[in-house]
């Protein structure tokens, strides 16, 4: 039984692992905070295996999320803050303008509370529902709404290029 638990999980982190590291990148913000939250989340998964296995993906999802508020929330106790890195500078004619408006864009995205950062990152990266959003997230559907309503205007507030790039797309 060992075994077909250890292959099947096994198969399930092959196939979307990738994936789930992505989710995890953007709720984490940096590439070892996102394996560390992913390597956690499927840990847990393993240990809920023969209850989960049918239904996992969702499962490890909720588990990212909840570990990650749960770390902003412990962390925003503390009263100071270590910055892990320097945003990188792209060099003169590499573009950067793009570079320096997806710097703004993640340091805005850092910016937000907990909750608004989750609505967005189920909402726009995952594309899901308002509905699967507040499955996920345990709230009611009128609160991710507004949430989602809320962080896309901060996000707007803090870097107002965004409004011209999305003018831009809209006319294309």
């Amino acid at each position: 039984m060992a075994e077909v638990i250890d292959g099947e999980f096994t198969a399930f982190v092959n196939e979307r692992g990738d994936a789930l590291l992505r989710v995890a990148y953007a709720l984490a913000g940096n590439q070892h905070a996102a394996e560390d939250l992913l390597q956690n989340a499927l840990a847990k998964a393993y240990a809920r295996w023969p209850k989960i296995r049918g239904d996992a993906e969702p499962y490890v999802k909720r588990i990212l999320y909840h570990d990650q508020v749960s770390g902003w929330r412990r962390r925003a106790r503390r009263s100071e803050v270590p910055v892990a890195e320097l945003p990188e500078r792209p060099a003169a004619g590499d573009g950067g303008h793009d570079a320096d408006l997806r710097l703004l864009l993640r340091d805005a995205l850092r910016a937000l509370p907990p909750r608004q950062r989750a609505v967005l990152t189920l909402r726009y990266l995952e594309d899901l529902s308002v509905e699967q959003t507040a499955a996920i997230l345990g709230c009611r559907a009128g609160t991710v709404a507004s949430q989602a309503s809320r962080a896309l205007a901060k996000l707007r507030d803090l870097v107002p290029a965004l409004d011209e790039l999305t003018t831009r797309s809209e006319v294309k």
